[in-house]
């Protein structure tokens, strides 16, 4: 049987008179395109624009919604929000971007929280139930991106919606299954070689290496990309190309 797996990127992360990544370029490598939309990157003239690149490559598009958080990228972990206000701010964002999405004829087909407030939804419980809710809200039969064993997946499941599970080129994991924090030593992998080798274990032998060097079962639907990491196409294009050598057929998750 042969193995399946969607190339997903974190993009359309410019705004005003900012440039942040290599979109059009990505978008000839992957298959499923995350766009930001405006709350801690990008605008409505680059999300208009992303889009309409994504259709004439025949690219799934997906909200990135995140924190209110220009300043910190969508970075930085933020508490206190009263829960109705942050569940409007994600219900605002994801329809934003389904609107421009309908706008251009190019159906909206999932949803990846970023930053921040998809790692710690990821812990907390609430928090993970919070974005099924803004999702469902919108649209329950948009699919999910989550991290596996995550408090999002199972709050996805438990609620009935469609979810993909996602692994990562550029970060390491914990034991528990997280994203190595960015600030610890070792958490963004910045050597190709490395992440290669990671991917090709994770997809081909559905394990995940952990920094404590065991690892844990994994059966994955789409890879992760960041836009916004330096030298990204061609780490893109590189790992494309060792999952195709390996028999790995890449073709959106939906």
């Amino acid at each position: 049987m042969t193995r399946t797996l969607d190339l997903n990127c974190d993009m359309g992360e410019s705004f005003g008179a900012f440039t942040l990544g290599e979109d059009a370029a990505m978008l000839d490598l992957v298959t499923s395109a995350n766009v930001a939309c405006g709350f801690h990157a990008g605008d409505p003239v680059v999300m208009r624009r992303t889009i309409r690149m994504a259709k004439a490559r025949g690219v799934r598009v997906g909200a990135h919604p995140a924190f209110a958080d220009l300043y910190g990228f969508g970075r930085r972990r933020i508490s206190g929000e009263r829960p109705e206000d942050l569940e409007t701010q994600l219900i605002y964002q994801i329809v934003a971007l389904q609107g421009m999405c309908a706008l251009e004829g190019h159906p909206m087909t999932h949803v990846k929280p970023h930053g921040a407030l998809y790692n710690m939804a990821a812990e907390d419980a609430d928090l993970a139930a919070l974005c099924v809710r803004a999702v469902r809200a919108v649209d329950p039969g948009l699919v999910l991106v989550t991290m596996p064993y995550s408090e999002t997946q199972r709050a996805a499941e438990a609620a009935g919606l469609a979810t993909a599970g996602e692994i990562f080129a550029d970060r390491s994991y914990a034991p528990d299954g997280t994203l190595t924090p960015r600030g610890a030593p070792g958490a963004v992998i910045h050597d190709p070689g490395q992440s290669c080798d990671q991917v090709l274990d994770m997809v081909l032998n559905n394990r995940i290496p952990t920094t404590a060097g065991g690892w844990l079962p994994v059966s994955a639907q789409t890879l992760c990309l960041h836009g916004d990491t330096p030298g990204a196409v061609e780490i893109c294009r590189t790992l494309r190309a060792a999952l195709e050598a390996a028999g790995v057929q890449i073709a959106p998750f939906v």
